[in-house]
């Protein structure tokens, strides 16, 4: 039986938090970068960092089917809707490929030798803004330009990274998946998207879910698979909205998680208990988080029974709810220009048309409550890991910010 998702006013991040942020503005239209070509990686980098490694099933990249009707599309892992156009970005999408074990040593030596391009081309560029020489600056510009476009695909080959740890594709782009006007993601990968969250974020999430699709979080077989209809315009600002909303929740919980472990080690401290030590509290290594095995901190255990998980699953709700407005708004604002940039042109290059990367605004697309539910937990799970991806490459190339 078909249903119809009628959402006639374009979601935002506002649908979904207080009122002190419901000022926020969705992204806005950008033609995606479409090439690629492969790299060969010939030799280990120096630089070490908190990287782990996990193969696909002995070697074998998982893959998805986006289908519809008569027609289908297969994507891998490595098919992602962006295509990396600057050479960093190019290089480490065929490391991942190919050398996969080498991945984080030559994530971390790009970024050091980006920023340091960009460092020298600040320099170039107050050294010539004295000059005579006007081209000297505008060249200057252009490495600066060059270095934060590169950046930018640097970030997303490291999401990605993220999503296979979990043996997760991204969904690639809808125009090669939609048939007749009809779009069906399997497997939906649902599981694998919530187990990045711990469970008093992932209780937020599936709230989230029932609100943007109408789905509740019991909803039977029968519900997943009933069909309804949505502009692709429509279902791109959801998606966008939804990233939004993971970045605001990762940031929201971090912040929460850590003023909890404050607390707890000022109170033991205070009750002169040794059997817990500060550093033992905080949820995990700075490093581990962005790039272990992906699972998101799981709250602080005290030895707490059911009842006492079952109100912290109240806690992080009230906490957040708790926030003044200067909070919230710092919260839910992307810290970084390069992030915004990331999240249009993910958005444009997964929903826009093929060649140009423009939204069709009047295009209706005929899908199942479960592809809607696909697409929106794995925006989520991408807002959550913009923000971890965010945090670590500013420790090495500083962003821009907001």
């Amino acid at each position: 039986m078909d249903h119809s998702l009628s959402l006639h006013k374009a979601p935002s991040l506002s649908s979904f938090l207080p009122s002190a942020v419901k000022n926020s503005q969705g992204p806005h239209i950008f033609t995606p970068p479409n090439s690629l070509s492969n790299f060969t990686f010939t030799h280990r980098r120096s630089l070490s960092t908190g990287f782990t490694s996990t193969p696909f099933n002995n070697g074998k990249v998982p893959s998805v089917k986006a289908s519809a009707g008569a027609s289908h599309c297969d994507f891998s892992s490595l098919n992602a809707p962006l295509e990396p156009r600057s050479a960093p970005g190019k290089f480490l999408s065929s490391v991942l490929q190919n050398q996969r074990q080498l991945f984080h040593f030559a994530a971390a030596d790009e970024l050091k030798q980006l920023a340091g391009d960009r460092d020298a081309a600040v320099a170039r560029m107050f050294l010539s803004s004295a000059s005579d020489e006007a081209c000297l600056h505008r060249i200057a510009q252009l490495k600066e330009h060059y270095c934060q476009a590169a950046v930018e695909d640097v970030m997303y080959i490291l999401i990605f990274y993220k999503f296979s740890e979990i043996r997760v594709p991204l969904v690639p782009k809808l125009s090669r998946c939609i048939y007749n006007g009809r779009l069906e993601i399997w497997p939906s990968k649902d599981w694998e998207l919530e187990s990045i969250h711990n469970l008093e974020v992932l209780e937020m999430v599936r709230e989230h879910v029932s609100t943007v699709i109408g789905l509740r979080a019991n909803s039977s077989v029968t519900d997943n698979w009933a069909t309804t209809e949505i502009q692709r315009l429509q279902l791109g600002r959801v998606y966008a909205a939804s990233i939004l909303y993971g970045y605001f929740l990762k940031s929201a919980s971090s912040r929460y998680q850590l003023e909890k472990c404050l607390a707890l080690a000022h109170q033991d401290r205070l009750s002169r208990r040794n059997s817990l030590q500060f550093p033992d509290l905080l949820p995990c290594g700075f490093k581990r988080l962005v790039f272990g095995h992906v699972s998101d901190q799981q709250s602080v255990s005290l030895g707490q029974g059911p009842g006492r998980q079952e109100k912290n699953l109240e806690e992080l709700r009230c906490y957040v709810m708790g926030f003044d407005p200067e909070t919230l708004q710092r919260c839910a604002k992307l810290k970084s220009k390069e992030a915004i940039n990331l999240i249009e042109k993910h958005s444009c290059a997964l929903f826009g048309d093929e060649k140009t990367g423009v939204l069709e605004t009047g295009e209706v697309i005929l899908t199942s409550f479960s592809s809607l539910k696909r697409l929106v937990l794995e925006a989520v799970a991408f807002g959550s890991f913009l923000w971890d991806i965010e945090e670590y490459v500013d420790t090495v190339y500083k962003l821009k910010d907001n």
